[in-house]
């Protein structure tokens, strides 16, 4: 084959076995390997001599390898050093338990190395770490792409086998600017140019992206959706029995619900709150409004507790107006042998509503909670259960704008940006080990005062690999050796569904004091007697996961305590602490863990809808995100049918560069 869907082992100089290394850093196909963009980039036309060298986080270094030995430490750690010489002076080069590098240096070898340089602890002298070598052939110096790379692909191959594509390959693509673009990016003639085309190699690819996500949104308009009648009367007496008054935020979210409900078209909407916001409310009132008009309505969460929780509060608002509420859960599916048809008004559940042998008799709302929990097809496999039901799905994790545009750019989106009045701030503090004993102290100055605690472990038990804190150990640590006096609870996910109950029950009744948990506890519990929150090996955490445990305290009209306990080594690590202490504001936390995780692991999980981009980088691209939007919007207003025929054949692309690899479906 001659095209650019031909699979990558057919390029000259590479072959069935580089093919498969190729595969590890996800190039199958010429296109592939054509968009494998370079990760940075080494200026070598004017390297410098080494007697001129000084400390820096990266480097070029040119010299002949006059000595090469290495040593083997009491941990069996292997360090090699070579001596690197030019006719103006020397410098050491340090490689750490890389002993198999041994086999590739010979004395008298040319080498060209990149790296930190740094001093030396042992005995001052000036000496490079190298990211990256290579052999020095005597090439003109020039601006060098450097590759992420894997073991078995090596910095030259990788750019004879680029350099051979780009001569064979590259005159296929029929955009200009894109095969001009592509060319500067592997072969750079100045630096200027480079970040001019990846604009562009960006800009085209989220055009092409928006475009999908748009026509999707146009076809979600071009449905007939049940329309829901919305009256006075019926909205007081709802909020006539509520014993508190909505925010005015939350009074803005109904009313674009309302206003979905009577458009005449299905609503998908995405409501984004913080912890404690009281999206929880304006999702039951919005079942309501469906259920007076005869629908039935669904909502989803992601664990037992949470759809447990979600029951027992709504059953009680509900409970006045004689509305019939069902729960669907493992635990419950398990009875429900066979097809069953769920009659109830209000079914709350967990992924036991997905299953096929579960139907619906008239579903007209579907509430999606902490929907980042759900594949993108678990969600549409509950929306198909109804006739163009509205869809609301709902987050506590605040999500940044660049993300948003992406993963939910084909949903209408309300933002709940203010607590409920009475909401105090919660005080947070970063606590050592050598200040683990005050910590405790302050742990039973509060139980004296008649208020909970919370205790947070990664670790269900202990683990030789992880010094982590286990949740059963440190119970039994605590109940035993620090608060004998004090009643304590220990709560995990391995724990049966009437166990957890029992527990969770306990500590809501007070009856407990101090309750040891996992990260089981990160949603929807509502205790408003837990002040003090302590997470254990707080650095281990996500920023946004740390974000939602400490929403599980403040929920009271008392000041509430977050300690995060550990010992954070990276910048990264130290980085999280800092923004939590710092600030309780959820969409500052959620811009931090964007740039300090990046994308893919911004939930913890890798999001199954999250868009997967060859190019466009989320975090740094948010004007060029807006500006293919509103190109992709004028595009579709234009001239729908070229918008559809454009999208389709860019699809196509995509899924046959794949070769049946797993990847992100665009929806």
């Amino acid at each position: 084959m001659s095209n650019l869907q031909t699979p990558v082992q057919y390029v000259k100089g590479v072959g069935p076995k580089l093919a498969k290394i190729f595969a590890k850093v996800g190039i199958f196909t010429v296109l592939d390997l054509l968009y494998f963009i370079p990760r940075g980039y080494e200026d070598r036309r004017s390297i410098k001599p080494i007697s001129q060298l000084h400390p820096s986080d990266n480097e070029v270094v040119r010299g002949e390898l006059l000595k090469v030995e290495s040593q083997v430490t009491r941990n069996r750690f292997t360090i090699i050093k070579g001596l690197i010489g030019d006719e103006t002076g020397r410098i050491q080069a340090v490689w750490f338990n890389q002993p198999f590098l041994l086999r590739s240096f010979r004395l008298g070898m040319k080498l060209i190395l990149s790296g930190k340089l740094e001093y030396s602890e042992y005995d001052g002298r000036l000496q490079i770490l190298p990211k990256d070598f290579e052999i020095d052939d005597g090439d003109p110096t020039r601006i060098v792409p450097v590759y992420r790379l894997t073991e078995g692909l090596y910095p030259k191959k990788v750019r004879g086998v680029i350099k051979t594509a780009l001569e064979s390959y590259l005159p296929l693509i029929e955009d200009a600017k894109e095969r001009r673009s592509l060319a500067l990016l592997h072969a750079p003639e100045e630096l200027l140019e480079i970040e001019k085309a990846r604009n562009y190699l960006a800009y085209k690819e989220l055009l092409d992206f928006q475009l999908g996500l748009l026509l999707n949104r146009k076809k979600n308009e071009e449905l007939t959706g049940n329309v829901f009648k919305v009256d006075d009367r019926t909205k007081k007496a709802f909020l006539g029995l509520l014993p508190f008054t909505l925010t005015a935020a939350q009074e803005g979210a109904l009313s674009d619900i309302f206003n979905d409900f009577q458009s005449g078209r299905p609503m998908n909407r995405l409501l984004q709150g913080d912890v404690g916001s009281g999206k929880t409310i304006v999702a039951a009132f919005a079942a309501y409004i469906a259920v007076k008009n005869g629908f039935q309505s669904a909502i989803l969460a992601p664990t037992e507790i949470l759809a447990q929780q979600h029951f027992l509060k709504l059953r009680k608002v509900f409970e006045p107006f004689k509305i019939k509420l069902d729960l669907v859960t493992g635990s419950t599916a398990g009875r429900r042998k066979k097809e069953t048809q769920l009659k109830a008004d209000l079914l709350i559940g967990t992924h036991a509503l997905l299953e096929k042998k579960v139907l619906f008799n008239k579903l007209g709302l579907v509430v999606i909670d902490e929907q980042h929990r759900f594949g993108v097809h678990q969600r549409a496999s509950l929306i198909k259960k109804g006739r163009a039901p509205h869809v609301l799905v709902m987050t506590a994790t605040p999500i940044p704008r660049s993300l948003a545009l992406t993963l939910y750019g084909d949903l209408d989106r309300t933002i709940i940006d203010a607590l409920p009045p009475g909401r105090i701030t919660i005080k947070t503090f970063f606590v050592t080990e050598a200040r683990r004993s005050d910590c405790f102290s302050f742990i039973r100055t509060k139980v004296n005062e008649g208020r909970q605690v919370f205790v947070v472990c990664p670790l269900v038990e202990e683990s030789e690999a992880l010094d982590l804190k286990a949740a059963t150990m440190e119970a039994e640590h605590l109940q035993k050796e620090i608060f004998p006096e004090l009643r304590i609870g220990l709560l995990h996910g391995r724990m049966k569904s009437v166990e957890k109950d029992q527990i969770m029950g306990s500590f809501k009744d007070k009856k407990l004091d101090v309750l040891v948990s996992t990260t089981v506890i990160e949603v929807g519990i509502d205790i408003p007697n837990a002040t003090v929150m302590v997470i254990e090996h707080a650095q281990r955490f996500g920023l946004s996961q740390l974000h939602q445990l400490r929403g599980r305290i403040g929920r009271g009209s008392e000041q509430s305590f977050c300690f995060l306990v550990g010992d954070p080594k990276t910048p990264e690590a130290k980085a999280r602490i800092k923004a939590m202490v710092e600030t309780s504001d959820g969409f500052k936390i959620a811009e931090a863990d964007l740039r300090l995780r990046g994308p893919g692991d911004f939930f913890g999980v890798r999001q199954s809808g999250l868009p997967s981009f060859r190019v466009a980088d989320i975090i740094r691209d948010e004007k060029i995100i807006q500006h293919a939007r509103a190109a992709a919007q004028e595009l579709i207003e234009k001239d729908i049918e070229s918008a559809r025929n454009r999208w389709g054949s860019q699809r196509t692309a995509a899924e046959d560069s794949q070769k049946g690899v797993e990847h992100t479906s665009f929806n």
